[in-house]
């Protein structure tokens, strides 16, 4: 292993911290801690693949929030490339959301 091998489990350590950082415009939680991340999947070649969801299919970001998902991940130390999928299956609900989200808006 060289040197500046990074374990795919440290991959997406890094890859969850940089999508903490992201947040709902509508709603003052990270997209992570919303639910609205359903799979974080990384190859051999440290490709990420995320598929995630938005609250409501209506969502004004459908297009801006995957947007910056995808560049955000592709700027991480380590990562060849990176692929946002957007998806509806399940529908997104409150219960979906972390216990922090929950408590952070009082449910």
């Amino acid at each position: 292993m060289s040197e500046n091998y990074i374990s795919p489990q440290e991959l997406e350590e890094k890859v969850i911290n940089e999508i903490k950082g992201i947040f709902d415009p509508e709603i003052p939680v990270n997209i992570y801690d919303l639910g609205l991340i359903y799979d974080i999947a990384i190859t051999e070649q440290n490709e990420v693949v995320v598929l995630m969801t938005l609250t409501s299919p209506n969502c004004p970001e459908a297009v801006g929030l995957p947007a910056e998902v995808q560049e955000r991940i592709k700027q991480i130390e380590g990562v060849k490339d990176a692929k946002v999928l957007l998806t509806f299956d399940p529908p997104w609900d409150k219960s979906m959301m972390s216990e922090i989200a929950r408590f952070e808006l009082g449910f």
